[in-house]
């Protein structure tokens, strides 16, 4: 019976991600697709899902190589949606979202430790830009400060904001890619850890659990 749920709890490792990333993205590419197909109708399969793939292609080389054209033109939507106070709060959470999924890696491009919640204990975070003009005067002018992000274990979506002296902060080799790991398992995968290693003993420690309660 031991075998059997240690099998079972196997199974479920390699196929509840497998499960869960196949259905996100068929619902994704469906409700993509019958969006654009019910604008444009197109009678090949995947049609609507290429025609979105050209569209994105070509508005990313216009504002990559039209910078001026496509920020009068950005902004002046963005003018006319702030004077919309519902599409005004979707749009910009949107584009927060967005931004934060699509440009993790140049915004998250430092992994730094710094002394929290405790002096003695240490966090992992991620550096951000340096305060701003804005908040520069509130802070101590004796010290240069940062800006971290802490994220919450299993939830990279969620998390806040401190400004630290830059003294208290420890910059690390901690790839962002290792540190994303190492939070959305709650500690589960350590950074430069081998995930096979890590995930057997998980399942080690599960078995072993389940033996000592029968």
């Amino acid at each position: 019976m031991n075998r059997l749920s240690h099998y079972f709890i196997n199974g479920l490792i390699v196929l509840v991600p497998i499960a869960i990333t196949y259905i996100v993205i068929a619902t994704i590419f469906s409700i993509i697709e019958g969006l654009v197909e019910s604008y444009i109708p197109l009678k090949f399969p995947g049609a609507g899902i290429a025609l979105l793939l050209v569209v994105i292609l070509v508005a990313g080389w216009i504002t990559s190589t039209c910078t001026w054209a496509s920020e009068k033109i950005i902004n002046y939507f963005e003018s006319i949606v702030d004077k919309i106070p519902v599409v005004k709060f979707i749009y910009s959470s949107v584009k927060r979202v967005s931004t934060m999924l699509f440009e993790s890696k140049t915004m998250f491009s430092q992994v730094v430790l710094i002394p929290y919640p405790s002096p003695g204990m240490k966090t992992i975070g991620f550096l951000m830009p340096k305060p701003s003009k804005v908040i520069a005067p509130y802070l101590s002018k004796d010290e240069e400060y940062e800006s971290v992000f802490l994220p919450w274990s299993l939830n990279m979506t969620s998390g806040f904001n401190v400004f630290i002296p830059k003294k208290d902060i420890i910059f690390t080799d901690i790839s962002v890619e290792d540190a994303f790991q190492y939070i959305l398992t709650a500690g589960g995968v350590m950074p430069g850890a081998d995930i096979k290693k890590d995930l057997a003993k998980i399942q080690e420690m599960s078995a072993q659990q389940n033996a000592n309660k029968k």
